[in-house]
């Protein structure tokens, strides 16, 4: 097939250079191949379904088609940018195994407009589900720790200061539960990700009598979009996925920040794995969390990219403009760092080894049992909460100044500012006893992190991907 196809008729000059280098998009859009031949397959066969082309021509087409997808497969394919796109490339290459005339037949009823969308939301579709495996793989790591230490003491932070006591297996959980809520976003973003826009051509629709909804089910689609304008103008699909992508972007940082400090020697909490850590060229001794550093980086990737196509949308009036070319990078990026800090921070978590000593002796400091003074005082001796906190702030101020720990004070002291507390009492307060009394649902008790990481194991386990999902509902 000529090149510059589009151009033959109605322009007389070749593209200037510089247009057709700011042009071109080849260069990332390639990656799309699969989803362009799928759904020229899709669009073929529904093609000679409604007496368009002849079931031969279609044959014939979709043949070719799979034996360009394996040329590309290959990377036995020449991608040329004088044809600026995938959908381009693979067209001209169509050309050369069927013929101009039947090549160009396939693009009957369609536009690059509506068939771009269309691959563009059959491969943000493959990558949910992608990562969603990844996800369900970061949240067994995580449950699997949970269940190992479920009982084991850590201090619980506010602030970055010691609030409470509770279980390494609690802490874990907190981020089995985030990761619960990226899923469900996706999930739910999938849903609207997974619609149909083949068939709305340049803005409004076809005169030809073709069958979206046949395209729809043959590519797996749960629907079709309802307007040919918007069909072919809408990125909030992408945007969506874009906006679920960095709030996981931001967990895996959270979660990334956290095991840097934790491997620090200022806390000495865990050890990481040594595939994660990397060396230094001067000094022998260092083992770094390069691992956890570069995926606390990854949420400016992530951000940026949500933002970058957020403006790129701005403004934008109806139907389709260039200025849409620039949404695949965007997506490519974000969702490329993702798929590649998703497994390092799951190894990490799989491997990391908890020092309980440590954890236990930083948990003792900064009064961690201040709380269930008051709670104690509230429960036993009906003391109203606000009076409780007050009589153990003075009780803490008070050891502050015979330095720092409620154990040195003397019992007419204790007694001094809280009248009403007994030895008894007072003795058998401990961080064990602190978070075995957290017993309502969620709470850091030992029985109950090991009850709802028994749930999320079995939840886990029990899950099927996607992919045998859909086989069930047929």
């Amino acid at each position: 097939m000529p090149r510059q196809t589009m151009r033959k008729g109605r322009f007389q000059h070749a593209p200037d250079p510089r247009l057709q280098a700011l042009n071109a998009s080849i260069g990332f859009d390639k990656r799309l191949y699969a989803q362009d031949i799928a759904g020229s397959k899709a669009h073929s066969q529904m093609l000679a379904h409604c007496g368009i082309l002849t079931k031969k021509e279609s044959e014939k087409i979709c043949e070719a088609l799979d034996a360009i997808a394996k040329e590309i497969a290959e990377e036995r394919f020449p991608f040329d940018a004088a044809l600026e796109d995938i959908h381009m490339n693979i067209e001209a290459a169509l050309g050369e195994k069927v013929g101009a005339a039947l090549a160009g037949k396939l693009h009957t009823a369609r536009s690059r407009n509506d068939q771009v969308a269309l691959d563009f939301r059959l491969y943000i579709r493959e990558e949910i589900d992608a990562l969603q495996q990844a996800l369900a793989a970061l949240q067994k790591a995580l449950v699997s720790q949970a269940r190992a230490h479920a009982a084991t003491i850590m201090p619980g932070f506010t602030h970055l200061q010691n609030g409470q006591p509770i279980t390494f297996g609690h802490h874990c959980l907190a981020y089995v539960e985030m990761l619960a809520r990226d899923r469900a976003r996706l999930k739910d973003a999938r849903r609207r990700v997974n619609q149909n826009p083949l068939g709305a051509g340049a803005l409004a629709g076809t005169s030809f009598p073709i069958d979206r909804q046949r395209v729809a089910k043959t590519l797996r689609l749960e629907g079709v979009a309802a307007n040919a304008l918007d069909a072919v103008s809408d990125r909030d699909f992408a945007l969506e996925t874009l906006s679920a992508a960095a709030i996981i972007a931001m967990h895996l940082s959270r979660l990334a920040e956290e095991i840097v400090l934790w491997a620090s020697p200022a806390f000495a909490f865990v050890s990481l794995p040594e595939a994660y850590m990397t060396g230094s060229s001067m000094m022998p001794q260092k083992k770094n969390p390069d691992a956890a550093e570069l995926i606390r980086a990854q949420l400016g990737r992530a951000a940026g990219a949500f933002t970058d196509l957020l403006i790129v949308m701005k403004a934008l009036p109806l139907a389709y403009a260039k200025d849409m070319q620039q949404d695949k990078e965007a997506v490519f990026q974000s969702l490329d760092a993702l798929k590649t800090s998703l497994p390092a921070m799951t190894g990490m978590i799989a491997g990391l080894k908890v020092h309980e000593e440590a954890m236990r002796r930083m948990a003792a400091k900064g009064y961690p049992l201040a709380t269930d003074l008051a709670d104690w005082l509230v429960q036993e001796k009906k003391v109203p909460f606000r009076e409780a906190h007050a009589q153990v702030g003075a009780l803490i101020r008070r050891a502050e100044k015979t330095g720092g720990d409620l154990a040195k004070l003397q019992w007419d002291e204790i007694r001094a500012i809280i009248p009403s507390m007994t030895q008894d009492a007072y003795d058998g307060f401990s961080l064990e006893k602190a978070v075995a009394r957290r017993v309502s649902y969620g709470g850091t008790a030992p029985k109950e992190v090991s009850a709802r990481a028994e749930e999320w194991r079995k939840r886990l386990i029990g899950e099927k991907p996607e992919r045998d999902q859909r086989k069930d509902q047929k």
